[in-house]
């Protein structure tokens, strides 16, 4: 009986987030709905919704969470005060003399940028906007330009900080202590945001790494796709220009992310840290005036509503489906699994890869992260290395056609002669090439799990 009344909440949530309707509003008022009508069946205890308060107490007080609007707001503010241009033009007018010289710029930038703000949207966003002209302009394989564009702006997922591994750590710490608690550890081990932080950098400078070594790679077997730019291209190469293009987001990056793996500040100062230097740096470069002030910070607000809203109305979510008998029923199916740990993981895996091509990571931390998470810790899964694996997984659902968010934000401010064909086509390669991390991560889990060791201590 709980199966179905499982699989009905599970098919009303899928057609209310299929009809366009606002999440945060589909996730509340679905699990409402089938709460009073598990009630009038004699299915659902009602007392479940008492703890509701509190969960949105919780969240409300949460400290962790007060580092997504602060991280929100740097990565806004670069991108609306042109500091994230004049990297990315500087770094392309250093390199673009080479071939593939103006792909691995845009490479080099997107993991700065990703280092500095940890926003998908806003780095894609940007880069198609100053680089996508420029590279066919030039004469760029379509492919190949849109496809890196792509893969370097969605390195904001993994590489921290992000506000990605900031949720996810603050998801992942909750379900860890709650798995221990029920194996009988009264006194359990904590994961925090800086854990996940340290245990992403391996794995995200191996993505571009990897990136890089394609890109190279292709200009030299194929030079016709990715040509050197002309000389009248590069009159704007300047060393200076270069040193003062490069200092803000390498000092954002290393009062940020420096500050958290090195144990001087928690995530949500060092993002308050992070939120006044882009701020200085806006100010200093003549580019801040109360206007693009109250543009930053009306779009910091509303995204961090967003956020907030899917989380409390993920909470009340979470309620219903632990009423109805989920946890006991996905317990026992990922338990129940052949082979162990890896058919579970696998399995879950491939779930939230599926489910990445219809919702965004939000959705998807706060809604399915805490019912499949404990379940996993419950069999010894390393909650450092799950929480980078469901970063890189996410990160690859972003770019695989034809529902990856990335596509459609380059779609969005893509030239006219950028057909969407090319474009689905030009990220292939740098899906194979995530999975490829992925296989690599989940062979040697040390590429998680090392530097935090190595930081933080067993």
């Amino acid at each position: 009986m709980s199966a179905l009344w499982i699989g009905l909440l599970v098919l009303a949530l899928v057609a209310g987030l299929l009809s366009g309707f606002p999440v945060a509003f589909v996730l509340a008022g679905v699990s409402l709905l089938l709460a009073l009508l598990g009630a009038a069946f004699g299915v659902f205890d009602l007392s479940y919704l008492e703890a509701f308060p509190n969960r949105v107490f919780g969240v409300m007080g949460n400290e962790t969470l007060l580092a997504v609007p602060l991280f929100v707001f740097m990565g806004v503010m670069l991108e609306r005060s042109r500091l994230a241009e004049d990297l990315l033009e500087s770094v392309a007018a250093l390199f673009g003399d080479k071939r593939g010289g103006l792909a691995i710029a845009v490479l080099l930038v997107g993991a700065l940028l990703a280092a500095s703000t940890g926003i998908v949207g806003a780095t894609v966003v940007t880069m198609g906007l100053i680089s996508l002209p420029v590279m066919l302009r030039h004469g760029y394989c379509p492919r190949l330009a849109s496809g890196t564009l792509c893969a370097s702006g969605t390195l904001g997922q993994i590489i921290p900080p992000s506000v990605v591994l900031v949720l996810l750590g603050d998801q992942l710490g909750n379900a860890y202590q709650q798995a221990q608690l029920r194996l009988g550890n009264y006194s359990p081990d904590t994961v925090s945001v800086g854990d996940l932080f340290a245990g992403a950098v391996l794995p995200g400078l191996g993505l571009v790494a990897l990136y890089a070594i394609y890109v190279l790679w292709t200009a030299w077997r194929q030079p016709h796709r990715a040509p050197a730019l002309p000389a009248e291209a590069l009159a704007q190469r300047s060393t200076g220009r270069l040193l003062r293009a490069l200092l803000p987001p390498l000092l954002l990056m290393v009062a940020v992310l420096g500050s958290i793996l090195g144990g001087i500040a928690t995530p949500t100062e060092a993002a308050a840290v992070g939120a006044v230097g882009a701020t200085l740096f806006a100010a200093l470069a003549g580019q801040l005036s109360l206007a693009r002030l109250r543009e930053v910070g009306l779009q910091t607000v509303q995204v961090t509503a967003m956020v907030f809203a899917i989380l409390i109305g993920a909470q009340l979510f979470a309620l219903v489906f632990r009423g109805f008998g989920g946890d006991e029923l996905i317990h026992d199916l990922l338990t129940g699994l052949p082979g162990g740990v890896f058919g579970a993981m696998l399995v879950v895996m491939l779930a939230l890869f599926l489910l990445g091509f219809l919702l965004d990571f939000i959705e998807i931390v706060f809604v399915v992260v805490p019912i499949v998470a404990p379940v996993l810790f419950a069999l010894g899964v390393d909650p450092v290395w799950l929480g980078v694996m469901i970063a890189i997984n996410l990160q690859t659902s972003f770019l695989t056609p034809p529902f990856g968010f990335a596509l459609f934000y380059l779609r969005g401010v893509a030239p006219p002669g950028l057909t969407t064909a090319a474009l689905y086509r030009g990220v292939v390669p740098f899906i194979g090439l995530q999975l490829l991390m992925l296989a690599l991560l989940a062979g040697w889990p040390q590429l998680a799990t090392w530097l935090p060791g190595r930081l933080y201590g067993p």
